[in-house]
């Protein structure tokens, strides 16, 4: 069985997957740390595989950049293909004084600026949030690698170029720590389809500081992450 956007047939994907926004991010993922890859997915270049590491199956892919490119393939890894798990990973900028590049977040909580919800026609303002089970699985790896991390919430934001120039500063004023574009929407898929998901990011630029790390970086650099997540992977 197939899907507009995946090639994919019913159980070339793992139960858990792996999800970085960048398919290049996903081809390094599977030749560095797995074995015995397969390549399921090549529709529209968003790369997906499924490997084996320490002889636990796992599948990692592709989610593209914004909350409508992963409510897709959130939704159809978890709808279609039966996936239990999503753990995305990824970059985000800063928003808070005290945590700096390449330091950890575990994204509790994923505030947002998308209309997204709509769809639910909820009578009120849903809260998205990352599974507790696998949040406590990731703080508990961290701590025993001594990787400095921080948990708390985070903005998923559908505009990279904003026109609003304080809307960092508002969302940081409410303590998020830092903003990205995905969590939110894969926080809702799993709500609504009654799955598993959260969203360990790593930080690529600080908002309030102005650094930011190379493209370089961004693709490969993030080994603490990526190792986190494989290592409660199932």
């Amino acid at each position: 069985m197939s899907t507009p956007h995946n090639k994919a047939e019913k159980g070339e994907i793992a139960k858990t997957v792996l999800m970085p926004g960048d398919p290049l991010r996903a081809k390094y993922i599977a030749e560095t740390y797995l074995s015995d890859v397969h390549c399921f997915n090549s529709v529209r270049n968003m790369l997906g595989f499924t490997g084996k590491m320490q002889g636990k199956e796992i599948s990692v892919m592709g989610g593209g950049m914004g909350m409508p490119s992963i409510g897709i393939y959130s939704y159809e890894l978890y709808h279609f293909y039966d996936v239990d798990t999503i753990i995305r990973i990824g970059s985000a900028g800063a928003l808070q004084e005290d945590i700096d590049l390449k330091e950890i977040v575990f994204a509790q909580a994923a505030c947002t600026d998308s209309r997204f919800a709509y769809q639910y026609a909820l009578p009120g303002t849903f809260a998205p949030i990352a599974d507790f089970s696998l949040l406590e699985k990731a703080v508990k790896e961290a701590r025993s690698r001594g990787i400095r991390f921080t948990v708390g919430n985070v903005v998923s934001s559908d505009i990279f170029y904003n026109a609003y120039p304080d809307a960092a500063k508002k969302w940081a004023d409410m303590g998020v720590l830092c903003v990205e574009m995905e969590a939110a929407a894969l926080y809702m898929n799993a709500a609504k389809l009654k799955k598993k998901a959260l969203a360990i990011l790593s930080i690529s630029d600080h908002i309030v500081k102005g650094t930011e790390l190379s493209a370089e970086e961004r693709q490969t650099g993030f080994s603490d992450m990526m190792e986190i997540a494989l290592s409660f992977a199932e």
